[in-house]
């Protein structure tokens, strides 16, 4: 349940928020707003990581982060709804504000739920390579499940309904997806006091200023091994928010082609690239064989070549058939390339670090994927798609094609460096 709702959050938002920021007067700077979300990631899932290590038990901390961030998000919805269906937002600041604080208390809540799962689960005698993926996989049900919602369910002055066909009161559209998300948090922070207790791991003997304030963690880059991989991770973390930010907009954009703009995929964006977390559900319940099988380098690997995959088959694809079963075959192969790096490399850390810093290098393997990569390969695609393609008529237009290879090219190159300079110890 912990990973259903953690992960239903997200999902009412992450992949479609970028049709409404076009609506609202935001849409050159979608890029940001994903962006805001690794910034984040550089420093407050440490910081949480260290609290939860020295002073809030770990899954109590998980619900307080979520009531600010579903406060927070509750107030996004607001301000949209004030504003009106279609219309620009007149205090755009205070939206990105809002917003800012909501992502900055959710990003951690992800280290934090690891974190959890792993300390419930070693307690109870369960092994967390064979356990934790079966579970972790009901988060990205959680994910669809609000993926379909926010792409079906409309609110307008007939009321509420669901449909498939063209609408612009649907809430991948509109502010709507952001009171999902907000009141799904409210429901998981209550839900987190629930959770078995995450005992803190007690210090004994002197400890250093360092290790007071949870730094510790840091030390691991002193090993060859855990620093190539904590690089490659910001490396290939850079791909993680690409397709999260331009997929919706990417797909949309095809209504603006009379040849295309009555095509299922083209006014279901959101309900195709959930394919994605569908096949991401599937591929989590593999890794506990590849990860044992094939160890920590090749399911890596796996996950870089699944990128380039993954952007090469948008770029040569399109909604109608048989264009669109590259779709299809690009949202499969993410399942691959999200689940075999995020998941498995959270597992990695765990079993390579001390107990009394696990939730801190949680969060700094979040840093370093989630921020710092994410941040950096966020704002980069965006600048790339500026220079491509435009906003017209409430769509974004121009060289799609240009950017995904662009994308491809760059995972290509980062697969190619990992397998000649990164060789994991044989256990």
């Amino acid at each position: 349940m912990m990973n259903f709702l953690e992960f239903a959050v997200w999902g009412a938002y992450l992949t479609c928020m970028g049709n409404y920021l076009g609506s609202a007067g935001l849409g050159e700077q979608i890029s940001w707003f994903y962006a805001i979300q690794g910034i984040v990631s550089i420093f407050m899932p440490t910081i949480m990581g260290i609290v939860a290590d020295k002073y809030i038990q770990p899954q109590r901390l998980l619900g307080i982060c979520h009531l600010v961030a579903g406060a927070a998000m509750l107030c996004c919805w607001w301000m949209g709804m004030q504003a009106g269906y279609g219309q620009e937002l007149p205090n755009k600041s205070a939206f990105i504000a809002m917003y800012t604080l909501s992502v900055a208390f959710f990003m951690p809540t992800i280290a934090l739920a690891n974190t959890s799962a792993f300390t419930i689960l070693k307690k109870n005698g369960m092994d967390t390579v064979k356990d934790f993926p079966p579970i972790r996989v009901l988060g990205t049900v959680g994910f669809i499940a609000t993926m379909w919602f926010v792409n079906c369910a409309v609110w307008d002055d007939g009321g509420f309904s669901f449909t498939l066909a063209d609408n612009a009161y649907k809430f991948q559209y509109t502010y709507m997806q952001f009171f999902v998300s907000g009141l799904l948090s409210i429901v998981l922070c209550a839900y987190c006091f629930t959770l078995p207790e995450c005992r803190i791991e007690p210090k004994t003997g002197h400890t250093s200023l360092s290790e007071q304030l949870g730094l510790n963690a840091f030390r691991l880059f002193k090993t060859r091994r855990m620093a190539l991989f904590f690089i490659f991770s910001a490396l290939l973390g850079m791909c993680l928010q690409v397709t999260n930010g331009y997929a919706g907009p990417f797909i949309t954009s095809f209504k603006g082609n009379p040849e295309f703009a009555d095509t299922f995929a083209a006014n279901n964006a959101t309900l195709l690239t959930s394919i994605s977390q569908i096949s991401e559900a599937l591929c989590i319940l593999m890794i506990p064989f590849f990860l044992k099988r094939y160890g920590i380098k090749v399911v890596m690997l796996m996950s870089m070549f699944a990128w380039v995959f993954r952007f090469g088959f948008f770029g040569v694809g399109n909604p109608a058939m048989p264009g669109v079963l590259l779709f299809v075959l690009s949202c499969i192969v993410y399942g691959v390339a999200f689940d075999f790096f995020n998941v498995s490399g959270g597992i990695f850390v765990d079993q390579e670090c001390e107990p009394s810093i696990k939730a801190s290098a949680q969060g700094l393997f979040m840093m370093m994927t989630n921020g710092v990569g994410a941040t950096v390969g966020t704002l980069a695609a965006g600048e790339i798609v500026n220079h491509y393609c435009s906003w017209q008529d409430g769509y974004l237009l121009g060289e799609w094609q240009t950017c995904w290879f662009i994308f491809a090219a760059f995972a290509l190159v980062v697969a190619i460096a990992f397998a000649v300079m990164f060789n994991p110890e044989k256990k």
